[in-house]
């Protein structure tokens, strides 16, 4: 074999698989379409280290979330990546919002997050005095992190331990041999190589279902579907109003968790993401201006201080899900396919948030699965 290990996907998630598995193991190639990594959700997001508040008890999201946040910290203090450990506040602005709030708090201990703290108007006024709400859950451990530096570490550290990782070069087509696969790709000068792994790892985001299908796994429950999100910045000087995230309670099913403030590890601030699914797969980041009166209308409920104006577009990204308008949350999908006929061909598809806190537990939990098949 011309690989022992190959992975798909140079997004935050597959950087941090190479990386795990590099220091482990000898012969790991990382495929990457574009010129660099993380140019896809990767480096479009709230750039948020959550610590594993929503999610359903039991799920991957919840376990790989609370580990990868702590996991996710020490990281960035070792290696020097620069994030703020801000604490977010989920506010409750009208009665019935409350026991939603009551809610959450349930399902975080269920999750083992067992910091957050329950905050009354005049507490929340403490903390923000700029923010509107009749009360609040308080968690300490969100931060937020400069998501292009930790993939840039991703990668050195790659590199380091003797990986190689390959840019520009998209996969087209992926045939099962004896004791591996056979890897089919297109560089940017149109020229075709074919390529021999044992193990395939499949990282690859918003075209996963793309690449299982070329192996041979067509799966309908397993389609990537893109959602758009949008935001618009907090112009200054209201940005300055704002120290700590700002939620809403969460959209019904987790579809997304409302429009929020967030600030990133400049001391900008912005508002988002909505949430759109498309329809069709189309690599849409425009920005509609026309969304601005529902953004402000959105956060004017725990926001008081804003006016149409202090808004303005700011960007768009697009997350992999693989639930459907209206279905219940659907968790990541993280399986090595040997019971579909395929030995060594792990998939990763469905991971959106949160997906950059978990990349070095999801790293861990695929480093497990390989090592348990060679």
């Amino acid at each position: 074999m011309d690989a022992e290990i190959t992975v798909i996907g140079a997004g935050v998630v597959g950087l941090a698989i190479a990386e795990k598995l590099s220091g482990r193991f000898n012969n790991l190639f990382l495929i990457e379409k574009h010129t660099t990594f993380g140019q896809e959700t990767s480096s479009r997001n709230s750039e948020v280290i959550h610590a594993g508040i929503y999610y359903p008890e039991g799920t991957l999201k919840a376990r790989l979330c609370v580990e990868g946040k702590e996991l996710l910290y020490d990281y960035c203090r070792k290696y020097g990546i620069p994030f703020r450990r801000c604490g977010k506040l989920i506010v409750a602005t009208t009665g019935e919002e409350i026991s939603v709030i009551d809610g959450i708090r349930d399902t975080a201990i269920k999750n083992g997050v067992v910091d957050l703290v329950e905050l009354d108007r005049r507490k929340i006024a403490e903390l923000e005095p700029s923010v509107f709400a009749l009360k609040a859950l308080y968690s300490p451990s969100t931060g937020v992190i400069d998501t292009h530096s930790l993939m840039k570490r991703y990668e050195i550290n790659t590199m380091n331990n003797g990986g190689q990782i390959v840019y520009g070069c998209e996969v087209t087509g992926i045939r099962k041999i004896r004791d591996g696969y056979e890897i089919k790709l297109l560089d940017a000068d149109k020229n075709d190589y074919i390529f021999t792994t044992s193990i395939i790892i499949n990282s690859a985001g918003l075209t996963s279902d793309t690449v299982s299908r070329m192996a041979g796994m067509d799966d309908e429950s397993l389609r990537i579907l893109f959602c758009k999100g949008e935001y618009f910045r907090l112009n200054p000087p209201k940005n300055k109003l704002v120290n700590r995230l700002i939620y809403p309670v969460p959209l019904h099913n987790l579809v997304g968790i409302g429009i929020h403030v967030t600030i990133d590890t400049g001391g900008g601030v912005k508002l988002g993401p909505d949430v759109t699914y498309l329809d069709s797969n189309v690599y849409d980041y425009k920005v509609d201006p026309a969304k601005q009166e529902a953004f402000f209308h959105s956060a004017r409920k725990f926001l008081p201080f804003l006016e149409f104006d202090d808004l303005s577009p700011d960007m768009a990204g697009i997350r992999p899900k693989i639930q459907k308008p209206g279905e219940p949350v659907r968790d990541f999908y993280i399986r090595e396919e040997s019971r579909r006929g395929f030995p060594g061909f792990i998939n990763l598809i469905g991971i959106e948030s949160p997906g950059l806190t978990s990349s070095l537990a999801i790293a861990g939990h695929v480093c497990d699965i390989v090592s348990e098949i060679i």
